[in-house]
């Protein structure tokens, strides 16, 4: 009899460590002995059979969300052709509810801990983290799943910053939300807004960019303005003072392309050849130096690029040729040079690139669409932004697993977006705010689709 009893307690004391234990798949079940027979039955409820089971409560409780054994009912469909809800969730029984049948994507652009996408019909829609607004849609309520940004129907172009947002009209009007504590929202103020308000003075915009701080936009007259934080000198006007309504980026007149960094901006100009500006003290302007600079300078030997982009303490550029040049920071190999050298401050190769048609660097990454459609990443992949499958930091190109068909590309801070050719949007890496828009929190070191977009 002691012998049971001894046993019983072993098997309820080791019930008590599997339930407890965080892991990929988890049991919801007892432990029951049936009388002095100690008979043990165990018990596990998985009554939408996927393999997972609610870890939650013991026998009874019902798992229904395939990428996450913590949630139960609720759960938003996957979009994977298969009825992934659980009896009681709305939409039980119906295949992919909610899926399917959106409007396609023209172009994404992923902030620090949020994403917008531009829609075909000029609409906007964001997802993730909103503790400032930044999604648009009035309120400051975080969102796994895109919702609608208020009052905007005729985008051409959307730019996401660290934690607001930005859209070019189809007149040359911008508007922006979200954070405005240094007037990067370029409504005259430094006023939150959770909707849309139009930045000062602008209504011949071509190209528009958000950084960490501050925004830029190209006019049609080849010139550039910017707002918001100039510590650095990234507003470009020759001075460190902050702006809360657009002033003049000093000695351009033939920019082309914009992109606003953590805390500097560059300039495509239509000769091929770039200027930066603002911090550098990781060589993120190309100079060759590591001077802060208030007003534009030359970035050393480029004269045919394509395409920019800034991240938060380095710059990418693609050539006409289809190669991919960086600097500045390189301590996570975002220059994907496959050295270990912490910085650069003229540009170097990446490696193992020869048909790159877009570039987009994000915090501590970068990546770029190649032309047949795939895309390579490189730098930091902590949190699976480099899509390859795995966690691993790389200093050479990896290839995003299962894309074949990207047109448009962004690189946030920790994550990372695709618009396909069918106007679909595939998300990966951090999702701790919903920012791959899947309708989870959990991180993915591969692809996942984002719910309510595309054909």
């Amino acid at each position: 009899m002691r012998g049971i009893r001894g046993w019983r307690i072993f098997l309820l004391s080791l019930g008590l460590i599997f339930w407890s234990l965080g892991c990929d798949k988890c049991w919801d079940s007892y432990i029951e002995i049936k009388g002095e027979s100690g008979l043990i039955e165990i018990i596990c409820i998985d009554q939408d059979g996927d393999g997972y089971y609610a870890q939650a409560g013991c026998g009874t409780e019902v798992d229904c969300d395939d990428t996450n054994p913590y949630i139960y009912p609720g759960a938003v469909e996957l979009c994977d052709g298969v009825d992934n809800q659980c009896p009681g969730d709305a939409g039980y029984g119906e295949v992919d509810e909610g899926c399917g049948g959106g409007v396609p994507a023209q172009e994404v652009s992923a902030g620090q801990y949020h994403t917008c996408a531009l829609l075909s019909s000029g609409a906007v829609k964001c997802w993730g983290y909103n503790a400032y607004g930044q999604l648009g849609n009035g309120s400051t309520v975080d969102s796994s799943v895109p919702v609608d940004v208020v009052g905007i129907s005729d985008a051409i172009s959307i730019s996401a910053g660290r934690y607001h947002t930005c859209a070019l009209l189809s007149s040359g009007a911008i508007k922006c939300w979200g954070w405005n504590e240094e007037g990067q929202l370029g409504d005259g103020g430094t006023v939150d807004s959770p909707v849309p308000v139009d930045v000062v003075g602008i209504s011949n915009a071509i190209s528009i960019s958000a950084g960490r701080y501050h925004t830029c936009a190209v006019l049609s007259s080849g010139a550039v303005k910017c707002w918001g934080r100039n510590g650095n000198g990234q507003l470009g006007n020759g001075s460190t003072v902050d702006s809360s309504v657009p002033v003049d980026v000093v000695g351009i007149n033939d920019a082309i392309n914009i992109s606003a960094g953590g805390y500097h901006t560059c300039a495509l100009l239509s000769s091929g050849a770039v200027k930066c500006w603002g911090a550098n003290s990781s060589g993120q302007l190309g100079d060759g130096n590591y001077n802060d600079s208030n007003v534009p300078m030359d970035v050393i030997g480029i004269t045919d690029v394509i395409s920019i982009s800034t991240g938060r303490y380095h710059t990418c550029a693609v050539l006409s040729s289809g190669a991919v040049k960086c600097w500045g920071d390189n301590q996570d190999g975002q220059l994907g040079d496959g050295s270990t050298v912490y910085e650069s401050n003229v540009p170097v190769d990446v490696v193992g690139i020869n048909d790159a048609i877009s570039i987009s660097a994000g915090y501590h990454h970068s990546c770029a669409i190649l032309s047949t459609g795939a895309v390579k990443c490189w730098g930091d992949n902590w949190n699976g932004q480099l899509g390859d499958g795995n966690i691993y930091d790389s200093n050479v190109p990896v290839e995003v697993l299962g894309i074949t068909d990207a047109v448009k590309i962004s690189a946030g801070g920790w994550h990372t977006c695709a618009v396909l050719s069918s106007g679909a949007v595939k998300c990966w890496g951090n999702n701790e705010y919903g920012q791959l828009g899947n309708g989870t929190f959990g991180f993915s070191n591969v692809p996942v689709d984002v719910v309510g977009i595309g054909p």
